[in-house]
């Protein structure tokens, strides 16, 4: 069994975490039940890495200007895919995205059409249904185990600690999903009361189905006479917290600390893709073809993200993109960043931001999932989610630029942050008080939590073995520097 000692800030508050909290009754993803009942020890290796490209000389001598229209060449595309299936002629969707490419005279980026396809009001992926778990498209760490939402309470809550303990403390989830990461959150700190009445929750989230869903996963009430205002304000029964939604972290209110949240949230944010040409780099477009099938197309000349790209090369090393024929870059993912950096520098607090990803340049990595499958990117848009790999050297440059305030820690795998934090400590005390259906439950999502590739132990069916999520995704935190080095990260 693999022991980590807990630094300072961790052991008093996760001693009272451990007390008589038995596993969440929650529904789980359904999987068949394990046949050791044994803890499992986890190793850790390093993050592989795209080889990558040099590129700045040739991209600062291009004309980045970008023309009203844009006309198109096929000739240089490489590998354009192969639709799975015919596309629902009759989706709202796949309407309007083809009303857009008509009214520009020409395609649109990979990133409005991500960004159409995950968000758009009427029919995007997000907006109107629950994705999430194991009836959904995918399955994220906070619905495989309570465990998860606990230790980034650990987290929050040590960095309420070194802040001073101020008494009120903005937190925010960035795409909360269900609610469950924050709802476990609560629970686990539920008693620390002078932390939990320090805060008030700010949930950014733009879907009205996810919005509704939270609502009652936090088990909110609305409270008509809070602080004589006459103002109606939501209460989450879960620790008595006030809890406020926005489309926008904009729209959180500044002033007080701030502790922001960011799951799975940076991969979602729409990306452009470059290819290289035999003209050089061209920026990858989504056309309609003459059967009325979506299909890649390349841009005969530098786009107004060219800009972004340029930047981007300019933060790498010439060896990391020299061998490179695709880049990826992420303008919304740069822009968040240096809003969070700034929110931090002025008010004080910190972000963490847990994501599957690389500590480098990503070349070709958007992909679709539906039904926990992956699919063509172009097939029947809004059925499918989008993501791409979170670039976490990019999200260090943003925020160093921004402010010199802050200081960015990691990232390190989120094997070694959920390990230093003592999610094996927690896993012990919860086996000690459950059922054993249980218990298979906590072995298996502790696996995907921290363990690598394939499950040794698993016994049951091939296509659901857990699958490790311990070194494939990564924790980086962005700290005011008059807080010091947050945990777990010195």
């Amino acid at each position: 069994m693999l022991r980590i000692v807990l630094p300072k800030q961790v052991s008093s508050a996760y001693r009272c975490l451990l007390l008589n909290k038995p596993p969440s009754t929650s529904p789980s993803p359904s999987f068949p039940l394990l046949r050791n009942s044994s803890i499992f020890s986890y190793s850790s290796s390093s993050q592989s890495e795209i080889p990558h490209s040099n590129l700045v000389e040739q991209l600062e001598d291009n004309n980045v200007q970008s023309s009203t229209t844009v006309s198109v060449d096929r000739s240089g595309l490489y590998n354009p895919p192969q639709h799975s299936h015919e596309p629902n002629s009759e989706s709202e969707l796949f309407k309007h995205l083809k009303g857009i490419i008509k009214f520009r005279g020409g395609p649109i980026t990979v990133a409005e059409y991500m960004e159409e396809v995950l968000t758009n009001p009427k029919a995007g992926f997000y907006i109107n249904r629950d994705v999430f778990g194991a009836e959904g498209d995918f399955i994220t760490s906070p619905e495989v185990s309570q465990m998860f939402g606990e230790m980034v309470g650990v987290w929050a809550l040590c960095l309420w600690e070194q802040m001073e303990q101020p008494k009120r403390v903005n937190l925010v989830e960035l795409g909360p999903g269900r609610g469950t990461l924050m709802a476990d959150l609560l629970r686990g700190a539920s008693k620390f009361k002078s932390f939990t009445e320090s805060l008030h929750i700010h949930m950014v989230e733009c879907s009205p189905a996810l919005q509704k869903l939270q609502h009652h996963n936090l088990k909110c009430v609305d409270d008509n006479n809070s602080c004589g205002s006459g103002e109606e304000r939501t209460i989450s029964t879960l620790a008595g917290t006030p809890i406020s939604w926005h489309t926008s972290l904009e729209q959180v209110p500044t002033g007080s600390p701030t502790i922001i949240i960011a799951h799975e949230f940076y991969d979602a944010l729409p990306v452009h893709q470059f290819q290289r040409a035999s003209r050089g780099w061209c920026e990858k477009m989504v056309d309609v073809a003459e059967d009325s099938m979506f299909r890649f197309v390349l841009s005969p000349q530098p786009t107004p993200a060219t800009l972004y790209l340029v930047k981007r090369c300019k933060w790498a090393a010439p060896e990391e993109i020299e061998k490179l024929n695709h880049i990826e870059v992420c303008p919304k993912a740069i822009d968040l960043t240096c809003t969070i950096a700034k929110r931090i520098s002025s008010d004080g607090g910190g972000a963490l931001i847990i994501d599957y990803g690389l500590n480098g340049v990503v070349s070709d990595s958007l992909q679709a999932i539906r039904k926990h499958k992956f699919v063509d990117i172009l097939d029947n848009p809004g059925s499918a989610d989008l993501s791409a790999y979170v670039d976490f050297a990019s999200i260090r440059h943003s925020a160093e630029e921004a402010s010199e305030d802050v200081s960015v820690h990691g990232p390190i795998t989120q094997s070694q942050f959920l390990g230093s934090l003592g999610i094996n400590f927690r896993v012990e005390a919860l086996l000690q008080n459950c059922t054993e259906v249980q218990a298979e439950f906590l072995r298996t999502g502790y696996w995907r939590l921290v363990g690598e590739g394939e499950a040794p132990f698993w016994e049951g069916p091939e296509e659901q073995v857990p699958i490790g999520m311990g070194t494939r995704y990564l924790a980086m935190a962005i700290v005011n520097k008059k807080q010091g080095i947050p945990v777990p990260f010195q």
